[in-house]
């Protein structure tokens, strides 16, 4: 069956299959073979992780793109437009593209009954495969060992970092979790590992698999270095790799730790043989890096900050990147999330930073009511300044009640977070 349009493709695919969720590869791999997507011959770099993927791979991407690659990016899930999860050469794919990779996953998936994700997934790699990119840099959706992406062996495979998130899919521990995100590693390929105090359990497994290893604090490492120019005092960094120092590096606009991740990553690749990428591509990857919604401020006043986070894992890491308040400073939160996720440990790692405590419903799939974050919040001892049905509702309240100088941080799920930019 064929349809009419990209968002007519789409809904029928978000009803068509039994789960929202099958983790497996043996359906879609099926598939995939009929469509000759298993086999690449191009650099690939793959990134798992519980958070810091985003802003791994938005690194990576711009990296590239200043090296003069055409890579080809899949990223999940998006923002506003499906159409953010499928890039090539800087560009997303047009409806026409989205619609003729969908139509080609149909004719080849006869009986075979697929997810939401994992067809359009299967889409992605075959419209990268009519692009003929010189790298893909493709994110895993969820886990690592059974998420479709996984289908594709990697060149370089990432693990930003692992903490608890989807524990009904991977496991209630930390060392469940590090295992399904290790399952992204190939025998005796290179591991970037985001974290300095990694899984005891995931580093052997990697070990056994003879994998090189670029772990943070131990093989790569950045440093802040103050730097006078022509402008004035500003803010440089510092990354150390195993026999390189890149100095006086712009401050990208996604965390520090994670672009030094992506640069480990093009690191292990150019020692398995694939493009090196000169340090004036670095730092022009570094200035013009993009991505919305990882701690994005929107301009005016009062000051309103963006981001995903929607684990504690996440928002603790939030709270350590936003600037310390200025003395009298208030902050306002906005909080929405999914009803599946960790909204106690939410809340508890937010509790010590947030004043006033704005409530929003999701109407989404999985979403969660205004009054079930409300009853979290009480049982954690706080109460709301507001209840709201929408996330834009929420908002609009904090902003009048905010005094001048406060600021308000909208967080808790990539719906969230969409729902504001939908209408700034």
């Amino acid at each position: 069956m064929v349809f009419s349009s990209v968002p007519v493709w789409l809904q029928a695919l978000e009803q068509r299959h039994p789960l929202a969720i099958e983790l497996g590869l043996e359906r879609v791999g099926q598939v995939a073979r009929r469509l000759d997507l298993l086999h690449w011959d191009i650099p690939v770099i793959t990134v798992a992780g519980t958070n810091g993927k985003g802003s791994t791979v938005a690194t990576l991407r711009a990296v590239a793109a200043a090296a003069g690659w055409r890579a080809g990016v899949y990223t999940s899930p998006h923002l506003l437009r499906f159409h953010e999860r499928m890039v090539f050469a800087g560009e997303e794919i047009r409806d026409d593209q989205l619609h003729a990779a969908l139509e080609a996953v149909e004719a080849a998936r006869g009986d075979v009954s697929l997810t939401y994700f994992e067809h359009t997934t299967l889409a992605a790699f075959w419209w990268f495969r009519q692009c003929q990119p010189d790298l893909l840099i493709l994110e895993i959706g969820l886990g690592g060992r059974l998420d479709v992406v996984n289908l594709i062996d990697p060149t370089v495979a990432v693990i930003t970092s692992v903490d608890l998130d989807h524990q009904a899919f991977l496991g209630d521990t930390r060392a469940e979790i590090a295992r399904e995100k290790a399952g992204i590693v190939r025998d005796g390929r290179p591991v970037v590992l985001g974290e300095s105090d990694p899984e005891p359990g995931m580093l052997a497994q990697i070990a056994a698999r003879g994998c090189p290893v670029w772990q943070a604090g131990r093989d790569f490492s950045v440093r802040d270095t103050d730097v006078m120019s022509a402008s004035g005092r500003g803010l440089t960094w510092c990354w150390q790799g195993r026999d390189v120092i890149l100095a006086d590096l712009p401050r990208p606009a996604v965390a520090v730790a994670n672009a030094a991740t992506a640069l480990a990553a093009l690191a292990a690749l150019a020692e398995v043989g694939g493009p090196q990428v000169t340090v004036d591509a670095v730092r022009a990857g570094l200035a013009g890096v993009q991505l919305a919604g990882r701690c994005q401020r929107l301009p005016g006043q009062p000051e309103v900050w963006l981001d995903v986070g929607h684990n504690p894992h996440g928002v603790r890491f939030l709270w350590q990147q936003l600037p310390v308040p200025r003395p009298g400073q208030d902050t306002h939160a906005v909080l929405a999330m999914l009803a599946d996720k960790d909204i106690p440990g939410v809340i508890a790692a937010s509790r010590g930073h947030v004043r006033h405590w704005w409530l929003a419903g999701l109407d989404v799939p999985r979403g969660a009511s205004a009054q079930l974050l409300a009853e979290c919040l009480q049982n954690a001892g706080i109460s709301p300044a507001g209840v709201h049905e929408t996330v834009q509702d929420a908002l609009q309240a904090a902003r009048q009640q905010a005094r001048e100088g406060d600021r308000i941080v909208v967080f808790g799920s990539f719906h969230t977070v969409g729902a504001v930019l939908a209408i700034e």
